[in-house]
């Protein structure tokens, strides 16, 4: 097998590939340029686009030439994939601006792991395309039935499909024929919800110019507690600092069930395959060793060594004796945090008021829930009443620490009045 291909199998990459033996003979005759689409519909990536730039950097690392594509022309549209309605239109302004700070964290990324990638936009081709001609030269390519037939779209049927999502396949196909003319590109990855638009992309190069290309996709990441990838009670998990800072990045990794531990760490990282297992063996306790590294790894390379350092500390600190009163200012100073007056404490503040103050509720309804559930902390001792009051005498050195369950806390400063 070729190594390429080896690696990504062996890692969970593979999914689904049209022509496996021809990709795989293509492969062993020399270098394959191949692509992976990102559209900037969002401001930022987040954990769910991390597979591909992980597969990317892999397979250049064998020696294989990488183009990431930003869709700030298919993004004016919305892939339909994996959507149950259709996606909010953006401004163009929107997604310019989007497509710029994506392609920051892309090269970051790759930077971090010694690789580059050509980077293009595909608003440079499919912005100023007249609609008629399109339709003559690669519309008529198309079969209704045969796009009717994949899943995406099947599943859209049933709760209504729009025109302006039907011609998404078109685009994307377009795209890499593009791609194939100019660059000379045989191959698009991407998650296996794009198997449907990959293949389009593959059939129309064939049809056009009579020659072969191939598509390759990932399974789609779920975690072992029914939760979605990269999702959170908050939201989803971005790359953006701005929008999820790196200690709360951080603590999702290192807060996965222990089930998904050895798959996040061939898909998230680059830790060769026999320290995997080895890691991936670990129970009980000890499988903690195993998430940390996880956790250490995945914000090095989004968020650079120092911030995975002080994270990993202000982790140990939280979860130590006195809310990590021992730790470093630094280490501390990572764990998410609010303050209150000293005044808003005497005139009366019960637990209920003060964890609706953070992002570990969202309302008081839902602090009144954590608490008789008691899944409510503060220092450390578990909220026993929503009526229980909190006092001057709570803060210790000016400050709490909040947790809600086992793995979420949050930091409270208390300012006293002038």
């Amino acid at each position: 097998m070729n190594q390429a291909l080896a690696v990504l199998e062996q890692r969970g990459f593979l999914q689904q590939c049209t022509d496996r033996q021809a990709l795989q003979a293509a492969m062993d005759a020399g270098p394959v340029t191949f692509y992976v689409g990102l559209d900037p519909t969002g401001p930022s990536l987040h954990a769910g686009h991390l597979v591909p730039l992980f597969a990317m950097v892999h397979l250049a690392r064998a020696g294989h030439n990488p183009i990431a594509l930003i869709g700030a022309g298919t993004a004016r549209i919305g892939d339909p994939s994996g959507k149950t309605e259709m996606r909010r239109m953006l401004s163009i302004e929107d997604i310019a601006r989007n497509a710029r700070s994506i392609q920051r964290q892309v090269e970051r990324f790759l930077e971090t792991q010694g690789t580059r990638a050509s980077i293009v936009n595909n608003a440079d081709w499919l912005a100023d395309l007249k609609y008629i001609e399109f339709l003559r030269d690669i519309g008529r390519h198309f079969s209704v039935n045969r796009m009717l037939s994949f899943e995406t779209y099947r599943k859209r049927l049933e709760t209504g499909l729009s025109f302006i999502e039907f011609n998404y396949q078109l685009l994307q196909s377009y795209d890499f024929a593009v791609l194939n003319q100019q660059y000379n590109c045989r191959l698009q990855i991407g998650g296996d919800d794009q198997w449907g638009n990959i293949v389009s992309g593959a059939d129309l190069i064939r049809r056009m110019y009579a020659t072969d290309a191939w598509g390759l996709t990932f399974p789609l990441v779920t975690r072992a507690d029914g939760q979605k990838m990269g999702k959170t009670e908050q939201g989803a998990v971005f790359l953006d600092p701005a929008m999820v800072s790196p200690y709360e990045f951080f603590q999702y990794w290192r807060n996965v069930p222990d089930a998904d531990v050895r798959k996040f760490l061939y898909l998230y990282t680059f830790v060769d395959a026999a320290e995997v297992e080895e890691l991936g063996n670990l129970r009980d306790q000890q499988i903690n060793r195993a998430k940390e590294r996880l956790a250490l790894e995945l914000t090095r390379m989004v968020h650079g060594q120092a911030e995975a350092d002080t994270s990993l500390q202000a982790a140990r600190a939280a979860f130590g004796a006195n809310g990590g009163a021992v730790a470093g200012a630094e280490a501390r100073s990572a764990i998410p945090e609010t303050s209150v007056a000293l005044s808003a404490i005497r005139d009366g503040m019960t637990a209920v008021e003060l964890f609706s103050l953070t992002d570990l509720c969202s309302s008081k309804a839902e602090a009144r829930r954590l608490i008789t559930q008691k899944g409510a902390r503060i220092n450390d001792r578990v909220v026993e009443s929503i009526d229980e009051a909190v006092t001057a005498e709570s803060f210790a050195g000016d400050e709490l620490l909040l947790r809600a369950g086992r793995k979420r806390h949050f930091r409270v400063r208390l300012v006293r009045d002038r």
